[in-house]
């Protein structure tokens, strides 16, 4: 019983010796101390949570910025829809790709909205490829989406037939620096020619 006493006394001792080094830290320690918890405490995430969300709310910065911004044609919910389109056929399509002559043959088929949403983005995509000097791109509709052929415009340049089939169906679909152009005119109430949304 005795030692167990002096066991929590000198456990009671050694936790108050610990609070009363920490109380007598050096001014500049404690200054810098509190420093650092006033940054952590004033500190704002950058990301929204949610990439969509994101996405809207970047181009929303963009519109309020601009003075010449029309806000009667402002339409952010085209964009919104153009938005889960985009979701549905990156997480949702299915794809079956196959080696052809000079590149990859994809069928990108998908049920209820998904099959929509491929239709609307990747036909129009299709016209964005082949503006590509180094490729020819053809989209096809079949039951349930698209066929989409991709092939090098010279079939015997194995550098880009390689680079083809290596990007595959996802990464072809990021080619061509037009998607982020496209959202702003979504936006902004403008017609894009070619587009379902």
């Amino acid at each position: 019983m005795r030692r167990s006493t002096w066991g929590l006394a000198a456990l009671a001792a050694a936790l108050v010796a610990g609070t009363v080094a920490a109380q007598q830290l050096p001014e500049h320690q404690m200054q810098h101390h509190s420093e650092m918890m006033g940054q952590v405490a004033g500190y704002t995430p950058a990301s929204p949570g949610q990439e969509a969300f994101g996405a809207i709310q970047e181009i929303v910065r963009i519109l309020e910025a601009d003075p010449a911004t029309d806000w009667r044609k402002v339409d952010l919910e085209r964009l919104r829809q153009h938005l889960i389109d985009m979701d549905d056929v990156t997480m949702r399509a299915t794809v079956k790709a196959t080696a052809v002559i000079g590149g990859l043959s994809m069928e990108v088929t998908g049920a209820g909205r998904t099959e929509g949403a491929i239709r609307r983005m990747v036909i129009p995509h299709s016209g964005e490829l082949n503006k590509m000097p180094e490729w020819s791109a053809q989209a096809t509709e079949i039951p349930g989406g698209i066929q989409l052929v991709v092939t090098a415009k010279a079939s015997d340049d194995a550098r880009t037939v390689a680079r083809i089939r290596g990007l595959g169906f996802i990464g072809l679909l990021t080619q061509g620096a037009h998607h982020q152009a496209h959202h702003l005119a979504m936006a902004r109430g403008q017609e894009i020619l070619g587009h379902g949304h």
